[in-house]
């Protein structure tokens, strides 16, 4: 496993990182653990959660469980403040970016993860009630107090991540190192602002849904059903001909070259200038350890540039 700085923060992370939203839903707590211990096992030190991600916290809890005595050997992240989900809070704790209701979500989810300190706490979707400002103070709180270490922020667009960033600059607050983002080589809008605005300002880009929700893992092809019990046999809408078009010349370009089209979609988007750690989900040890292998498969400068004929970035931001 290859591992690199989260932007400019010196916080190492594996260049393959595991997305943990299938614990607490679609895997209980022996999945659970199976797949943590096969990510550890494979180098994997990035863990990435949510409060939301399982129902009412379950992933966090199934986490915190499996992980035990061997938090410390893990880069923990997980994230706060969903603008589409409620986890029972209550009005008193006020919107999602304000200081109370922060402290209260810090609270709980240190408590279900078992631990006293979050190595990268995120904001999940950006508050519109709230002001940036209160959102940065609240969570500087937090690492001056040592619950947590580094802060991220998830779904924010290129100017919100640069507004954030001149707002800790200017108060002397904790700035944000990561930005979690929507991010596979099916789907690149994020390279026109996002990207460009991370790297300027020193942010580390975390791709979440890196295989396009299991169009890039090569088991989904033209003319065949689509795999039940997947997360594409509930979003029979997202696969389109256009995408199936890229797909298969993703998959013949893999095959022409001796890898396969998982070791593209990972190893190809890891390659891309700003992407730091690319998240993938896993059902089991078996696709924890494929998710890894395909991570150590660097393409060349010129493999990169076949590929973007394929799936074409978009044209810079002007």
């Amino acid at each position: 496993m290859r591992y690199r700085s989260l932007g400019e923060s010196g916080l190492a992370v594996s260049v393959v990182g595991l997305g943990c939203n299938n614990f607490g839903g679609r895997l209980d707590l022996d999945g659970t653990r199976a797949v943590v211990d096969a990510a550890i096992d494979a180098g994997i030190t990035l863990f990435d959660t949510a409060d939301i991600y399982g129902g009412g916290g379950a992933s966090e809890r199934l986490l915190g469980e499996a992980l035990g005595r061997r938090r410390d050997q893990v880069v923990l992240a997980t994230k706060f403040g969903h603008q589409r989900a409620d986890m029972g809070y209550g009005v008193a704790a006020g919107a999602k970016g304000g200081r109370a209701y922060i402290r209260r979500a810090v609270t709980e989810s240190l408590r279900r993860l078992r631990t006293d300190h979050i190595d990268l706490y995120q904001l999940h979707t950006p508050d519109p009630v709230t002001p940036m400002a209160e959102t940065i103070a609240a969570l500087h709180e937090l690492v001056t107090e040592g619950k947590v270490r580094y802060i991220g922020h998830s779904n924010l667009t290129g100017w919100q991540l640069a507004d954030a960033d001149h707002l800790a600059a200017r108060s002397n607050r904790t700035p944000f190192i990561s930005a979690q983002n929507h991010w596979s080589l099916l789907e690149r809008d994020t390279e026109a602002e996002v990207v460009p605005a991370a790297r300027h300002f020193g942010l580390g880009v975390l791709p979440y849904f890196p295989l396009a929700n299991g169009l890039l893992t090569g088991k989904v092809r033209r003319g065949q059903p689509v795999p039940e019990n997947t997360r594409l046999a509930a979003r029979a809408s997202y696969v389109t001909e256009a995408k199936l078009d890229k797909v298969e010349a993703l998959i013949s370009w893999a095959q022409a070259h001796g890898v396969s089209v998982l070791d593209v979609a990972i190893g190809g988007l890891a390659a891309i200038p700003g992407c730091t750690s690319v998240i993938a989900g896993a059902m089991s040890p078996e696709q924890v350890k494929a998710n890894a292998a395909a991570g150590e498969w660097v393409p060349s400068e010129a493999e990169l540039e076949e590929i973007n004929q394929i799936v074409p970035p978009p044209e810079p931001a002007s």
